[in-house]
């Protein structure tokens, strides 16, 4: 409890605009309405499309970003942001484990990356961390059991659902492989 305390109590500075991007609806409000509790600003926005018009016509000081939106990827909203508003400070949200991606968000001006399912304490560490120091780790990070799960659902869904295909490709055995898609994904 005493943690939350500090965070509300952090100086947002002159302008507290939040743009968030994200195609999930039930997430984008539950983080709003988080993160206005915070004190920011917030803007929605579902798309790519919106997110660069917003980032364009009103860019944000701060910006929270979904790299995989139904219209594009998310990198289009951070460009178009870094170069409307160069001190605006952005993280970037992937699904899973995306590092790759992740790390290019970074190379072209995001502060931070985390993986989803990213809370709003998360996303304010992130946000509000000092220059060239990383915010505290999560409270509640993904187990190793959870990040296995994810990235294997990610390359069955690549191959089409193709377990054959995942199987070869993960260098698994192909019943291995059904066992573990039969299984709920671990917490």
């Amino acid at each position: 409890m005493g943690q939350n305390m500090n965070i509300e109590a952090l100086d947002l500075g002159e302008d507290k605009s939040l743009l968030l991007v994200d195609d999930d609806d039930a997430f984008l409000r539950r983080l709003a309405k988080a993160m206005e509790k915070r004190g920011f600003e917030v803007e929605m926005a579902e798309s790519v499309a919106a997110g660069k018009a917003i980032a364009t016509a009103r860019p944000p000081a701060y910006a929270v970003v979904d790299l995989r939106l139904e219209d594009g990827n998310g990198l289009d909203v951070v460009e178009t942001l870094r170069a409307r508003r160069p001190e605006s400070r952005i993280v970037v949200l992937t699904g899973y484990g995306a590092i790759a991606t992740a790390v290019a968000a970074v190379k072209i001006g995001a502060i931070d990356y985390l993986a989803k399912p990213a809370d709003a304490k998360d996303v304010t560490n992130a946000l509000l961390a000092l220059k060239d120091m990383l915010p505290p780790p999560p409270e509640n990070p993904m187990s190793a059991d959870r990040v296995r799960w994810e990235h294997i659902q990610r390359v069955y869904e690549l191959c089409d659902r193709n377990v054959s295909e995942t199987a070869r490709r993960l260098s698994m055995h192909r019943r291995t492989l059904q066992r573990i898609l039969a299984k709920r994904s671990p917490r």
